[in-house]
């Protein structure tokens, strides 16, 4: 008889870790940090950066780098 005891204090037992090592991971998830904004900050397209680009008439180099810079969302709201 004391051997069914001790199995059942035994599987009692484990099914406490268990649950324990269920409890403390789900701890451990519930601290992790909040996801970004749920709007992501929208930058310009390419065809709106050459619109600018032609607007300012430029060319060659600077023209690449504006449109580097605008699709990056730096210089939308810069002038050359």
């Amino acid at each position: 008889m004391r051997s069914v005891t001790a199995l059942t204090a035994l599987s009692a037992l484990a099914a406490l870790a268990a649950t324990a090592a269920l409890a403390c991971g789900a701890a451990v998830a519930a601290d992790t940090p909040a996801a970004p904004s749920a709007t992501p900050v929208k930058r310009p397209s390419l065809k709106v950066c050459n619109k600018q680009a032609d607007a300012r008439s430029l060319t060659g180099a600077a023209r690449a780098q504006f449109v580097k810079n605008c699709r990056e969302g730096k210089s939308a709201r810069k002038s050359p």
